[in-house]
């Protein structure tokens, strides 16, 4: 039998998608992957609905390296409805506690303090974690409360920005696993007061630049034009990815001779001189410096392939 014929197209990159308020992140993941008739896609964590901004989505082989922005650092814009508590910590739930607003600028300084640095955070109710298979959120959209573990998170940056009346914002730098729902909620509770969030904002992921993100309605807008003038929207599109490498651009780059290149495709480790010591690291291949994937140094200090770029075969 013949090779299964693909569906869609093989399109490699990765896409800073502006996410819109009100869709979930596997909505829009999905309307991307159809704009560009991609054969694979994935996103690289998602955003609440309520929020937007930053969402890198991963096309075609570059979903290989989507686990990498998974647990890379994020910088958020957070505005907080101080006085009510919501059961989802936002303003997409209901309201099940009001208080009146009467700390001081003393206290909310110090009570911001206690969130910077490394701290436990138990994650809400209304997560994605999963327990015993299924998300938190069905668990408590059924009103079933289950127990959940604290986790290790690190708040690198928290900038007080404005309090005004019955609003508080702020800007956040944190590492993975880190909600920001829950902060507001855990320091709406230290102030006395409650808080949800209103409004919240992905302003960065690693280190992607902002000026390269696009949003749903501008390739929306380019696959409709092109529709009308019966062209493709390809060459209009794919200027918008970036290198699926991207990803793993902090990574240690290790430049392999074509005949290693060879032997690692293949899933053999192989002795380089000048690499890392250990950790994982960016295998590029020739003078042209092709990414093949990721590798880990292993024990015996070879680059050992990790996660491999497969090459599509010639149609």
């Amino acid at each position: 039998m013949g090779r299964p014929r693909r569906r869609g197209r093989d399109i490699h990159g990765v896409l800073l998608l502006d996410k819109p308020t009100g869709m979930s992140s596997n909505d829009v993941l999905q309307k991307v992957k159809r704009i560009y008739n991609a054969n694979k896609a994935g996103h690289t964590g998602a955003l609440d609905p309520l929020a937007t901004g930053m969402l890198p989505i991963c096309l075609g082989e570059a979903t290989k390296f989507s686990q990498f922005l998974l647990d890379a650092d994020k910088r958020y814009r957070v505005i907080a409805r101080l006085g009510q508590r919501t059961n989802t910590s936002d303003s997409d739930g209901e309201v099940i506690a009001e208080r009146p607003v009467n700390f001081t600028q003393a206290s909310l300084d110090t009570a911001l303090a206690q969130f910077r640095g490394e701290t436990d955070q138990v994650p809400s109710m209304y997560s994605a974690l999963k327990y015993q298979g299924k998300p938190l959120y069905e668990y408590a959209r059924a009103g079933i409360e289950v127990p959940r573990e604290s986790r290790k998170i690190t708040v690198y940056e928290l900038k007080f920005i404005r309090w005004q009346d019955n609003e508080l914002e702020l800007e956040i730098h944190c590492s993975k696993g880190t909600y920001i729902r829950t902060i507001i909620d855990d320091l709406g509770e230290l102030l006395g007061c409650g808080a949800h969030v209103i409004y919240l904002r992905r302003l960065n992921v690693a280190d992607y630049p902002t000026e390269r993100m696009v949003t749903l309605e501008q390739l929306q807008q380019i696959q409709s034009d092109a529709l009308a003038e019966e062209r493709s929207p390809v060459a209009e599109l794919d200027p918008f990815l970036l290198p699926m490498d991207s990803a793993v651009a902090d990574f240690p780059e290790v430049n392999l001779l074509p005949v290693m290149g060879v032997y690692v495709k293949q899933g053999q480790a192989v002795q380089v001189a000048g690499a890392p010591s250990s950790g994982l690291v960016r295998i590029t291949v020739g003078d042209e410096r092709e990414f093949i994937g990721v590798g880990k140094i292993d024990d015996d200090g070879r680059v050992a392939p990790r996660r491999l770029v497969v090459e599509q075969p010639a149609e």
